[in-house]
């Protein structure tokens, strides 16, 4: 499984070092990079100790902030209005870089917690990824940027680019990320602005946001950012098993309306190795034993990760193979 994965996930990345979300000539978009995907792809490699590949895929992400530069000044120094177009953009052309200009849920705070918080594990680890003062620089302005959104309680389109609101796993990725790039010497974090952050995660927990009480995304929280108590990742996990787990994968949430047929929420593979690499850090290897079973079963017959499948049904959509999903099945499988 790991060595087909691996030949998957490397299909998908581009000269430049970023990912696509899928397939390179799919027509749905997913052609398109998303910062938070191409964290999630890194995981894979990491697992399997390709230090070159991450270094690859950290230095990209960095080059894009670098290009944006400008964007990411204009917010920390004039932070209102905080209309959608001034915020980061959650997708970009992997072969230019540049940002795609459509309407979109492109308010994902999370996904700059996500730079953060691997950038700084991985320093942490020894994996020297900040190349110098100009990737040093743009750390530093990627905290002043959370800082001056206010991103505790700030209103983002979160993990699946819906609806603005309070997202748990936005906040909880934000304060994990801050927490990690602060042991970075020369990158300062001010403590109230952690403080504030798990002051407000608090609050927020054990739901996902104000309208979703339970959310595939809280899974997050766990893994890979380890930001909740066990108590709490005990009801996260029994919250997300009784309610969202169905054959073919977890549903993002009840009610969700992205390729629902008849009323039948759409089955997210990724939810199974996500499962999976929690119950085996958790040492419980009846359960890992069992989401890996379900993985193998998610996967089409040429080993991919599909996106989704149609609820209650073995059709999944195109959007096959996905980057993530492929990703965490590597993590699962090796981590």
């Amino acid at each position: 499984m790991t060595r087909k994965s691996i030949a998957i996930l490397e299909s998908l990345q581009h000269p430049t070092g970023l990912f696509s979300a899928s397939r390179k000539d799919i027509k749905t978009g997913y052609n398109l990079c998303w910062i938070r995907d191409t964290v999630y792809a890194s995981l894979g490699f990491e697992a399997v100790k390709n230090t070159a590949a991450v270094k690859r895929i950290y230095h990209a992400l960095l080059n894009l902030f670098l290009k944006h530069e400008y964007k990411i000044d204009w917010m920390i120094s004039q932070p209102h209005p905080k209309v959608p177009f001034r915020y980061i953009h959650a997708r970009f052309d992997p072969l230019t870089m540049g940002e795609v200009w459509e309407e979109w849920g492109n308010k994902q705070n999370d996904a700059i917690g996500a730079v953060l918080f691997k950038i700084g594990e991985l320093e942490s680890k020894g994996i020297r990824i900040i190349r110098g003062s100009n990737d040093l620089r743009i750390l530093q302005k990627l905290v002043n940027y959370l800082e001056a959104i206010h991103y505790w309680h700030d209103k983002d389109n979160g993990m699946w680019e819906e609806k603005e609101e309070v997202h748990t796993s936005s906040v909880g990725a934000c304060v994990a990320g801050l927490k990690a790039i602060s042991k970075i010497s020369g990158i300062n974090v001010p403590q109230q602005l952690i403080k504030n952050s798990e002051e407000a995660l608090q609050q927020l927990l054990p739901r996902e946001s104000e309208s979703k009480e339970v959310d595939l995304a809280l899974l997050s929280l766990i893994y890979p950012y380890n930001v909740v108590t066990p108590q709490q990742r005990e009801i996260i996990l029994k919250s997300v098993e009784a309610n969202l787990v169905r054959n073919r994968g977890v549903i993002r949430y009840a009610g969700d309306r992205y390729y629902n047929e008849n009323g039948a929420e759409a089955e997210w593979t990724f939810g199974f190795p996500w499962l999976a690499i929690i119950y085996k850090q958790l040492n419980n290897p009846e359960k890992y034993a069992y989401y890996t079973k379900k993985t193998l079963e998610a996967m089409n017959e040429k080993g991919e990760m599909p996106e989704l499948y149609y609820g209650g049904t073995s059709k999944h959509n195109e959007n096959t193979p996905l980057a993530w999903g492929q990703a965490l099945c590597i993590v699962a499988a090796e981590g």
